[in-house]
């Protein structure tokens, strides 16, 4: 589907590729990775402008259609629906000439196409793509200028979706996603029948759905098999190797340089003593690669205060020309609680979290904190609060006011800015930074309650893994909407939820309330039930199977994972060789196909395993 060969690209003189390769096969989900800056989004744009030349550095087979997600979709008088449909512009064009053509042949030809793409299924279909996206039914008939920009990047990425392209290119999907609309991507690109190309920084969406990870790391391609996790293990691998074999060649090198230092000038070891110098200027150096630091963050240590910090009794909260968005909240936060708030975009998780921070005042209720308590509030919209034309150092100023320089100079790269980069205008900062600078300035606060309101958006994974080790460390409470899994699995105990102007403790844990969303037909979303907990999930399930039936369903399952992760592993190697998909490229296309199919095996033979292992376990208890 893709190969690269010898790529070198520079930006400004900065290099990003030297010589790089890499083969993608048809069918694989690819995970793109690499550091902020490092060319991941570069890479998907010079794809993109491939040219259809089989000498050039990237060559993409020629009958494939490639999708991307345009910045937007514009805020134009066109139905959600309608644009979506759009996007499929084969079908569209058919559509088009059905209406107008003449020619009975021609009409037959049309009619005939259209049944093969299936083109009269194609509003159901766009239909679920936009509601697993977030829109509701109503949604689809309304105009595409009622909707924000970031509703707007959703119709535009439902739109790419719909129209299904061979090579799907997807940058940073789940940056306009809730956690719901997460998860449904993530499930949506497991079944995705084609090849799919996706930067991304959500840890979990990079184990669930992706067959291959594209590391992008000292300005080469690499591929590795399997999602994040395996990439990480078989890198660490990889590096304790070459430490080995370093640590090796030093012992050597040294072995000899001293032999050579003792005899050079031995007539009777001249010759051996030459001998090992010219070894010694042919050694190639192993080099090792270098690791990037990434730094830490860091909240403060605020002083403990009585339990309960806060507390809301009978709340209604809102905004003041309109109804109350959520009614009667009655909430508790403690000083060692770590709650993350689920609910899909446009229940209330924002007006929530700002009506505890103070952002927001309460239409009714009680809003009781404890004397001195401060809290820290982060949200993406602060990023635009940042003051154009002034510096990180100048925003540190304004909060430590009596302190000398070389403690503001200090904080600064405590926070991650080196002297240059603090005296850098914040307009010029990447996104990341600014995300950085702003929980810098909120941990300068030492705050008692930390409210983080989609943190990650603009962090790589080893800033967003820097972030969990702060949180975890923080003896303050937290309150975290994110639509990252892993980063609220990895900091949270417990659950909001928000829903139907309601915010009250979800009865379960993420993994629940993950099948809840998954389960749940978007269409009677709003009048589901309130989730139950496991205990109760288990006692409501038919018990018709017997514990023996059930082991041997166990038993077969596992046996089914086990076989076909070995013949995908097979698989892998055999596609890890480049000159296959030189020399016989319908055998790699075949082996892509096949391993595809193994891995919709082994993922309908998990579901069996989880869904036998929990009925046997609830029919033991």
């Amino acid at each position: 589907m893709l190969r690269i060969e010898d790529l070198s690209f520079r930006i400004e003189g900065r290099p990003l590729f030297e010589s790089a390769r890499a083969h993608v096969a048809k069918g694989w989900k690819v995970g793109l990775v690499g550091r902020n800056g490092s060319g991941k989004s570069t890479l998907l744009r010079l794809i993109l402008e491939a040219e259809e030349d089989a000498d050039s550095a990237i060559c993409i087979n020629a009958r494939a259609k490639l999708g991307h997600v345009a910045q937007e979709a514009s805020p134009s008088a066109v139905l959600l629906l309608d644009e979506t449909l759009a996007a499929d512009t084969e079908r569209a064009a058919l559509m088009s000439e059905a209406e107008t053509a003449t020619d009975p042949d021609r009409i037959s030809a049309i009619y005939e196409r259209l049944s093969d793409i299936d083109a009269y299924s194609a509003e159901a279909r766009a239909a679920e793509v936009l509601t697993g996206l977030g829109f509701s039914q109503a949604d689809l008939a309304r105009p595409l200028s009622d909707f924000s920009g970031g509703w707007r990047m959703r119709a535009a990425l439902a739109g790419v979706l719909f129209s299904q392209p061979d090579l799907l290119l997807l940058d940073e999907p789940t940056n306009y996603l809730d956690l719901e609309g997460a998860a449904w991507l993530e499930r949506y690109l497991r079944r995705y029948l084609h090849t799919v190309i996706i930067v991304s920084h959500d840890r979990e969406l990079l184990n669930r759905s992706v067959t291959h990870i594209m590391a992008l790391e000292n300005l080469g391609l690499s591929i590795h098999a399997g999602g994040y996790d395996a990439y990480l293990k078989k890198r660490a691998e990889r590096a304790a190797q070459a430490e080995a074999m370093k640590a090796r060649q030093d012992r050597e090198r040294a072995h000899m340089q001293a032999f050579v230092d003792r005899f050079r000038y031995k007539a009777s070891k001249a010759r051996q003593a030459q001998s090992r110098i010219k070894m010694l200027e042919k050694m190639q150096d192993i080099t090792l690669p270098l690791s990037e630091r990434t730094q830490p963050f860091s909240f403060g240590e605020p002083e403990e205060l009585a339990s309960p910090l806060f507390v809301l009794e009978g709340a209604d909260m809102g905004y003041v020309a309109g109804a109350p968005v959520l009614r009667n909240v009655n909430l508790r936060i403690d000083q060692d609680d770590r709650i993350a708030i689920v609910g899909a975009n446009g229940q209330g998780k924002s007006t929530l979290v700002k009506s505890i921070a103070a952002k927001l005042g309460l239409m009714a209720g009680q809003r009781k904190a404890s004397r001195g308590i401060r809290i820290g509030y982060f949200s993406q919209d602060q990023l635009d609060e940042l003051r154009a034309g002034e510096t990180a150092l100048d925003h540190i100023r304004d909060i430590m006011p009596d302190a000398p320089e070389s403690r503001r100079r200090s904080i600064a790269a405590q926070i991650g800015f080196d002297r240059a980069k603090s005296e850098t205008k914040v307009e010029a900062l990447s996104g990341g930074e600014k995300v950085r600078l702003l929980l810098g300035l909120t941990g300068l606060m030492k705050p008692h309650i930390l409210i983080l309101d989609e943190p990650t958006s603009h962090l790589d994974i080893d800033s967003r893994e820097a972030l969990i080790h702060a949180l975890n460390e923080y003896a303050g409470a937290v309150l975290l909407i994110t639509h990252d899994v892993f980063l609220a699995e990895a900091t949270a105990d417990r659950i909001w939820l928000v829903r139907e102007c309601q915010a009250a403790p979800f009865d379960g844990d993420l993994r629940d309330y993950r099948k809840l969303v998954l389960s749940s037909d978007k269409a009677g979303q709003a009048s589901a039930p309130r989730a139950k907990s496991p205990a109760a999930v288990s006692a409501d399930r038919p018990r018709t199977r017997s514990p023996s039936t059930l082991k041997r369903v166990i038993e077969k399952a596992e046996e089914t994972m086990r076989s076909a992760k070995q013949a995908m592993a097979e698989i892998d190697t055999a596609l890890s060789d480049p000159a296959v998909f030189s020399e016989d490229p319908g055998r790699a296309e075949a082996l892509a196909a096949r391993r595809q199919r193994l891995t919709e095996e082994g993922e309908a033979a998990a579901e069996t395993w989880l869904s036998a292992s929990e009925e046997l376990e609830a029919v033991s208890s």
